[in-house]
């Protein structure tokens, strides 16, 4: 049990915060916020609030990358850059105006790559939208030089099948290139880029000492037979997707390990070749889960949390019609052979309104050593920070969240990460909030010190500052 704080328009009468008791039982409606309201565990401070600059403002933040100093912020029409040397007071330092959805983001050396999932009618920052029905039509990798943080250079473009939804990078043993996994989806025959069964990802390498090399150079089937049919008899919420490329792949290099998200199925690989993924185990979950959205490994490489984004992040699922399992996260241990075995399911327990788009979305670890802690974003659902060490038994440790947005269903975070102390989260269309959680479960995270954050480049942490090590 912690405290709830709720503050913002709806009480500014108060002048002051209201510290209120938070129920054990099961939530209720009264749970829902007034707009413009903003309510916190006790454990949670509200640390800043940048809003999206001018030039990228009316379209939607999205992912976060970390390096130093920085944080790079993807939005569907470009990317910011954020000094964040001082988190209390985070500066952007540029923005770069570059559409095409979603700009899912890493960042390696002096390299950005940003994924575009939106079907343009050239590969340059000036391109406006095309039909994928036409063939000149382009999307996939967008490769920037960000040495300069205040003057970003565009440098290379890699065209991919079904553009890039999302991208993880994957560097290698020897040091001279980094492999990025493009997941993608949606393949139509009337797409002559993207094909249907398109059971596949594609794999493009990167020279990093001449990245305007940067190809595809393989193309692995994952699904020989086809993956998970779906069940197009079904109606939402109880519809499973039918598996056709995968949304998010999560890498351990360390480990030789990736966990992919891929629509109707949850897979394990093993990427010791990083050319030639070799998938190891596949799990289904045809009763509660409707569309496989993202992964996350335990520090020890012994469990891994996948995602549900039922709705598509544009539907109130945080409620009590649909439900604690739908929408959910989903607790997989790795048992001997590598075969991922279910052991519960995880759900934010406040109640969203029905006009809040709210379900389990982008989050990485709090690197607690000896303990599985994950920060959270739930759309409007906001940020949660929660406990998945025994996992049969997760539980919420603290939370940030606002009332509802003013446009229905088209609100709240994206991605929430934790980064050298701080907790970053991007909000659709308020800009980067910074958060600090103060919890003795979590505060030994405050020794350990990271160069570099791609979340979905997993690197071990360890005790005392020492840190990730550079490029994962």
């Amino acid at each position: 049990m912690f405290t709830l704080r709720r503050s913002g328009r709806a009480l500014a009468v108060a002048g002051a915060a209201v510290v209120l008791a938070l129920s054990a039982g099961p939530a209720q409606a009264a749970d829902v916020l007034a707009p413009g309201e903003i309510a916190m565990s006790a454990n949670v401070t509200h640390v800043a609030n940048v809003p999206t600059p001018a030039a990228l403002a009316g379209t939607i933040n999205t992912d976060i990358a970390f390096q130093g100093d920085y944080a790079y912020v993807g939005n569907y029409g470009g990317f910011t850059i954020f000094d964040i040397k001082h988190p209390q007071k985070p500066q952007v330092v540029s923005s770069v105006v570059c559409p095409g959805s979603q700009m899912d983001m890493s960042v390696y050396g002096d390299l950005l790559i940003g994924s575009v999932d939106s079907s343009r009618n050239n590969d340059s920052c000036s391109s406006t939208a095309q039909p994928a029905s036409e063939k000149a039509s382009w999307e996939g990798l967008r490769i920037f030089d960000v040495s300069d943080k205040s003057n970003p250079k565009y440098i290379k473009s890699v065209e991919t099948n079904c553009g890039s939804h999302t991208h993880t990078l994957v560097p290698d043993k020897t040091g001279e290139n980094v492999y990025v996994y493009v997941s993608s989806y949606a393949p139509l025959a009337t797409f002559p880029d993207c094909q249907p069964p398109h059971d596949l990802i594609s794999i493009v390498k990167v020279p990093l000492k001449n990245p305007t090399a940067a190809s595809v150079v393989a193309t692995p089937v994952l699904f020989p037979d086809g993956g998970n049919p779906g069940e197009p008899g079904k109606q939402y919420p109880y519809r499973t997707s039918a598996t056709e490329g995968c949304h998010d792949i999560t890498a351990y290099p360390e480990k030789g390990l990736a966990a992919g998200a891929c629509m109707g199925d949850g897979i394990l690989m093993d990427i010791r070749d990083p050319e030639h993924p070799k998938v190891l185990d596949v799990v289904r979950d045809d009763e509660n889960f409707a569309f496989w959205h993202s992964a996350t490994f335990n520090n020890d490489g012994t469990k891994v949390v996948f995602t549900d984004e039922l709705g598509g992040g544009s539907r109130a699922t945080c409620n009590e019609a649909i439900g604690p399992n739908r929408g959910a996260d989903a607790i997989y241990d790795i048992a001997p052979g590598n075969k991922l075995t279910f052991k519960s399911y995880f759900k934010i327990g406040r109640y969203q309104a029905d006009t809040e788009n709210c379900v389990a979305h982008n989050g990485s670890l709090i690197p607690v050593k000896g303990r599985d802690i994950m920060v959270q974003a739930w759309y409007q659902g906001g940020v949660s920070i929660w406990d998945f060490t025994d996992s049969a038994h997760p539980q919420e440790i603290g939370y940030f969240e606002r009332g509802p947005w003013s446009q229905p269903l088209s609100g709240g975070f994206w991605s929430a990460y934790y980064y050298n102390g701080y907790i970053y989260g991007s909000d659709f269309n308020l800009g980067l909030d910074v958060l600090k959680i103060n919890d003795s479960r979590t505060n030994q995270a405050n020794s350990v010190k990271m160069d570099i954050l791609n979340v979905q480049s997993q690197g071990s942490y360890r005790e005392h500052g020492e840190g990730v090590p550079g490029g994962h």
